[in-house]
């Protein structure tokens, strides 16, 4: 029998007007601290986006998201890289008031990392 492990998720989300507080999910990170494993991806519905807010900074907004993506992959991402890779997680998770978000992270368990975070981000994110 396969060994489950533990791992944690959230969905990645952009705001694009933070007033309104109406999010789309765009990407998923997922962490498991036992493999030492932690992933990202993420896609940009500009055209969604754009109906929500039509001057919104799609840019910005994948510089941000590159950022995000370099901090998990511990490299080139500032400070914040060098952390292990739980706190690599709890800062990108953590609660802010912004045009990327997070939800709350949830948990599972899982024999094989990569298909449940292929088969959660489908039915998340697309």
């Amino acid at each position: 029998m396969h060994e489950k492990h533990l791992y944690e998720y959230a969905v990645i989300r952009v705001v694009p007007r933070v007033e309104r507080e109406e999010f789309i999910n765009i990407g998923l990170m997922l962490f498991c601290k036992r493999q030492k494993y932690l992933r990202i991806q993420y896609q940009i519905p500009e055209t969604k986006i754009s109906l929500f807010c039509p001057d919104f900074d799609v840019e910005q907004l994948r510089h941000n998201l590159e950022s995000f993506s370099k901090i998990c992959q511990g490299k080139n991402g500032g400070p914040i890289a060098h952390f292990e890779l739980a706190e690599r997680f709890r800062w990108i998770t953590a609660v802010k008031s912004s045009s990327i978000q997070t939800s709350r992270p949830h948990t599972g368990l899982t024999s094989d990392l990569d298909v449940t975070f292929e088969k959660l981000y489908i039915e998340l994110v697309l």
